[in-house]
């Protein structure tokens, strides 16, 4: 599965990993992805996301029925 949440978007960033000697490699920075399950009042169901650590954190704040509805906004099934 790919690396990104459904929320906030977040995808692998990728640079260089740099020896001592400084010489460059290719790595790749992949966010904090969580799978994480909330119960959706809306419609008497548990759901199952994959978000970052962050995406987990806006949802705590805003609420998971806004937070669903931003994700459906995105194009994304839930």
């Amino acid at each position: 599965m790919s690396a990104h949440c459904m929320l906030t978007g977040t995808r692998p960033g990728f640079g260089n990993r740099i020896s001592h000697s400084h010489r460059r490699t290719p790595r790749r920075f992949d966010p904090n992805i969580q799978s994480k399950r909330y119960w959706l009042p809306s419609e008497g169901r548990h759901v199952r996301l994959r978000l970052s650590t962050k995406g987990i954190k806006t949802v705590d704040t805003i609420g998971i029925e806004a937070a669903v509805a931003r994700i459906r906004a995105r194009g994304v099934r839930v």
